[in-house]
């Protein structure tokens, strides 16, 4: 079950790969970073970390009938879900917020303290990185926010 898993990401990974190589371009025209410039260390580093772990999984030749953990992961797929959908009615840094925090909930109960601070201070350094330093555009959702 585990190796199947891997090996649909794995397949998923090198799509995606493929678009970031072959679509987007790696710099702009003004010669700075361009699109394709994170898609491609995302894409790459996903395969070789996909490709890694299926053929660990498939040496280490447990025979495991089924995870114990399906639930969770359905979980951490439907938040993702909701992330998505909610990235243009709330935007960028809001939808960030509100995923984090679900999904530190779900994963890390208990830390009540470490959740918040991580669901905040992750999103809002992605906002700093992309909006602020690299000057990228993100989602800003049907909610008039000043950032």
């Amino acid at each position: 079950m585990r190796a199947g898993f891997l090996g649909a990401i794995l397949l998923f990974a090198a799509g995606y790969s493929y678009v970031a190589f072959a679509e987007l371009s790696y710099l702009s025209s003004a010669g700075r970073l361009g699109p394709g410039f994170f898609p491609r260390i995302i894409g790459a580093s996903l395969v070789v970390l996909c490709a890694w772990s299926l053929a660990a999984e498939l040496g280490r030749g447990t025979g495991e009938e089924g995870s114990r953990h399906w639930r969770t992961a359905a979980a951490v797929v439907a938040l993702s879900a909701a992330f998505v959908a909610l990235l243009e009615v709330l935007g960028g840094p809001l939808s960030m917020v509100a995923f984090m925090a679900a999904a530190r909930w779900l994963l890390n109960r208990g830390r009540h303290l470490q959740n918040a601070l991580l669901a905040v201070l992750l999103p809002a350094g992605f906002y700093l990185v992309f909006k602020v330093w690299l000057n990228a555009a993100m989602p800003r959702g049907m909610l008039p926010l000043p950032f």
